[in-house]
């Protein structure tokens, strides 16, 4: 006997099909019947759980950026070596490759940002958030010896993730010589310039 899944279930199955909608239709020109058709319900099963479809589309959002600050602040939180923290926090922030859904996401949210206050929003949100993630590991590690850095810290960070943003659109549009190693490599590559420190990646990940 099939078990009937619960209400939260539900809802993220519908933030799910959210994501998929929204991928293949757009950020700003996705529709309602779209959505319920990725999560194989009516229309109306969909607004049970969600009367209004913008709450729905907003949490779609909140959901596909979580990982790019949430799931890479736990996936460090166990290291203490500030360099070590610093490449693993770099290879976290790039796409896995050209169909990875959650930066395909990002990529039509940031394309409706400019007509579409609450998406800007969210997107500055995520930037500065980014930023603050990558000042505490550069300010631990010049507190502590492992980095000198060449600039404030504030501006080496924005520049990291100014370089996430760039290489992981590369890597979505298909670039023919960049890849997601290729991408880690060009940005240790500044960040050894930043931090004065070698950062030498290992298998960890």
């Amino acid at each position: 006997m099939t078990q009937r899944k619960s209400k939260a279930d539900r809802r993220l199955d519908l933030i799910d099909a959210a994501h998929r909608a929204m991928i293949q239709h757009g950020a700003e020109g996705v529709h309602l019947n779209q959505i319920a058709e990725e999560a194989g319900l009516t229309s109306g099963a969909v607004l049970y759980h969600y009367p209004d479809l913008r709450e729905l589309l907003i949490e779609a959002h909140h959901a596909g950026m979580e990982r790019f600050y949430e799931r890479r602040m736990r996936k460090i939180s166990g290291v203490s070596d500030p360099a070590e923290k610093l490449i693993i926090t770099i290879r976290s922030g790039l796409p896995d490759g050209p169909d990875d859904a959650g930066v395909r996401l990002l990529c039509e949210l940031g394309g409706a940002a400019g007509r579409n206050r609450v998406y800007a929003t969210l997107l500055t949100t995520l930037f500065d958030r980014q930023v603050s993630m990558y000042q505490t590991i550069l300010e631990t590690g010049a507190a502590h010896g492992f980095f000198t850095l060449t600039q404030d810290s504030e501006t080496i960070a924005r520049n990291l993730v100014a370089l996430e943003d760039a290489y992981g659109y590369r890597i979505i549009a298909r670039h023919h010589s960049i890849d997601p190693d290729r991408a880690v490599e060009l940005i240790l590559d500044y960040a050894r310039l930043a931090t004065g420190n070698p950062l030498r990646p290992t298998d960890r990940r």
